[in-house]
This record gives C-alpha cells, structure tokens and sequence, in this order.
C-alpha cells in the first residue's frame, strides 16, 4: 500500500500573530484584569465621592451677596488662606483653601456660604481611602512604585500589542466581504455558551478596540521616562513638564498695596468675559502674584481652562488663552483627561467606563477561549 504525504501546513504570519496573542494574553491576563478592574472603578471616583461629602446647602434666598474681603476675613482665624475657587452656580458655595498649619503644604479645602458667612471644612470622605488603594493597584498593583511601575508597564505594552492584534485576528481568513465580516459585528445570543464566549471577546473587543489603544498609548506615559521623552519630541512640547511655564515675579515694590480680591476678581472678569468657574491662587510673600484659571462653561472640554497671572497693582503680567495654544501643546496638556475619559464630560466618561469594562472582561473571555481548545484537543 502506498503512503500518501500529508502536506505540512505553513505556518503563517496569522498563526504566529494569533500564537503571540494567545500566549501574551495568557501570560499576562491576571495583571490586566487588576489593572483594567481598578481602572473601570476609578472612572467615576469624583461623582461617588460626591455622594458620601455633605454638601453646604447655599441659596441667594438666604440673604444679601456677602463681600468677598468679608468672607476672606472670616476664614482667616482658621490659618493663612491661599487660594479661592468661585463656582459659576449661584446655588454652590464659594471653595476657599487654608493653610491651618505649616504642615498643610496644599492646603485645606473649607466651604463657605457667601450669604449668611457659615462655614464647614472639608472631613475626610470615607471612599478616600478605597479610591486611594484602587489608584495604587492601576498604577503599582500595590507594590512599592520602583516595583510595580514597570510591571504595569509592561503588561501595558503588551495589552497594546494585543489591542491592535486582536483587530487584525477579527478579520476573517477567507475574502474579506460583507458576507465574511457580519458575524463579527454581532453576538449570537441563541447559540450555546461557547460561541457566545467567543463572540463576547471578539465582538467586544473589536468595539472597545480604539478607545483601549488610546487609553494605553496614553498611560505608558505614567510607566517610563523614555517613553515620557519620546512622546515630549514627537509632539514637539514637553508633556508633563513646565506646568504653567516658568514662575512669573511681581514687578511691584514690597511696599506697594496690594488690591482687594474683590478688584482682582473684576479686572480677571474684564479680561475672561464668559460665564464659567474661576480658581485664584493668592500671593503668599511681597513677591507673589494672583494666580487664575477660569474654565468655560461652554467649552467642547471641561478640562480646558484659560489663565490670567495678575500682580498685586492689578497689572497684567501674563494671559494665556487656551484656544490660542498650539495644536501639540494642546494634545500634551490634555494627556491626562485623554487617559481618564474626562477629555468630554460625562459623555466620554460612559463611553471609556463600558470600554474598561470589556477591558476586564477580556483575559476571562480569552482564557476561557483556550481552555475550551485544549479540551478539544484531547478528545
């Protein structure tokens, strides 16, 4: 009897791609499930936070509109106060931070009522300290940051890799036609488990696909210097560097007065005419100056903020108009909300907490992928 020749089957660009993605996503699957976990939980950690701050109940029914000098004097007896955040809202408290020891480098958060002059600090918020452990876990897996840096890192790289393999892999062997590509677009809820699990990680994932490459793009920036560096040249502009550009003197005497808040407030208005929320960060020596940062309320971003430096005659030192910066400084300034989803509000922020989820879901869906293969094998 004649043997036939069984013809070896070539192995592929396809196959070494779905071999890297299999055996990569298999390797590194528990730490991209903690830090995609921690990650979906951060995305609202400011709105559930809210939930548990007892709010300063404030209403222009309460009374006459207090003087600001008033309520800065009020404040004064708790410890140096260096800074004020006026909300846009007539109904919120005005925000006034106070250095209440010399501890107290960032000084503490109190709010006020600028209609009947009562006050309440800022308490410890009782989700602090779980936001705090799952911030630890994202970033370090909760090692010590020298250690789980890099691993998180790494595990990011290779999470990219497997984003944009995983995009290739969707696409079909056979011709690339409507009729190949439609099961790709869809779970089919009515076959059995199996199927669905494969389809909840293709389908899924070819979904969530962009949103997760920018989201890893965007976090190797926190994981290694050089890529830091790397990014800073391609961009053309230092990312996370020089935050506000170099530190502005006053120009004024030491002796010279110093104008009351309520006249910095007016000449910050003149210049930034629109409604929004405005932060003043005061001079705290004779060489200060009045710090401000007003974010429109209808901009395309609430991330986007205008800045005024203003010295303590009321000169002009520096303006600097957000719409006016370049395109890459932009880009290198907006790195963080880019990262988070906060880049448009609580729009990009659903969008990017469904993505997360699918993100956890996917070392499951892919294990379980395998699993099932290597029981088939064997029978």
């Amino acid at each position: 009897m004649s043997k036939k020749k069984q013809k070896k089957k070539k192995y592929t660009f396809r196959k070494l791609l779905n071999d890297l993605h299999l055996w990569l996503g298999l390797g590194s699957g528990i730490i991209l499930f903690l830090v995609c976990l921690s990650g979906t939980i951060l995305t609202f950690q400011t709105e559930i936070k809210s939930l548990f701050t007892e709010e300063l109940k404030v209403s222009p029914k309460q009374g006459e509109l207090i003087a600001i000098e008033t309520l800065q004097q009020n404040l004064e007896k708790e410890g140096a106060v260096t800074g004020l955040t006026l909300p846009e809202d007539h109904n919120k408290a005005y925000e006034f931070k106070v250095k209440i020891s010399p501890e107290d480098r960032r000084g503490t958060t109190f709010y006020i009522n600028q209609y009947t002059g009562d006050y309440q600090q800022l308490g410890e918020n009782p989700a602090d300290e779980f936001f705090f452990t799952m911030f630890r876990m994202h970033r370090w897996l909760l090692f010590d940051s020298a250690i789980g840096r890099p691993i998180v890192g790494i595990a990011t790289i290779i999470f990219l890799f497997l984003s944009i393999s995983g995009v290739v892999l969707w696409f079909p062997k056979k011709k690339i036609r409507w009729k190949t590509l439609k099961p790709g677009f869809k779970i089919k809820w009515s076959a059995n488990w199996k199927r669905i699990n494969h389809d909840l990680h293709n389908t899924l994932g070819f979904y969530s696909c962009l949103l997760l490459i920018v989201m890893t793009l965007t976090g190797l920036f926190w994981s290694f210097d050089w890529y830091k560096d790397l990014g800073s040249q391609v961009l053309g502009t230092q990312v996370f560097g020089g935050r506000g550009g170099p530190k502005i003197a006053s120009e004024t005497k030491a002796e010279s007065k110093t104008l009351e808040l309520a006249e910095i407030i007016n000449i910050s208005n003149q210049n930034l005419d629109y409604p929004g929320e405005t932060s003043i960060s005061f001079p705290q020596d004779e060489n200060g100056i009045f710090s401000i940062r007003k974010y429109e309320s209808g901009n395309w971003s609430p991330n986007t903020y205008d800045m005024l430096v203003i010295d303590r005659d009321g000169k002009i030192l520096k303006k600097e108009l957000f719409s006016e910066k370049p395109a890459n400084v932009q880009v290198a300034s907006l790195i963080k909300p880019i990262h988070t989803g906060e880049i448009f509000g609580t729009f990009s922020k659903i969008l990017y907490f469904l993505a997360c989820i699918i993100a956890t879901s996917l070392p499951i869906t892919g294990t379980i992928i395998w699993l099932n293969k290597m029981k088939k094998k064997k029978k």
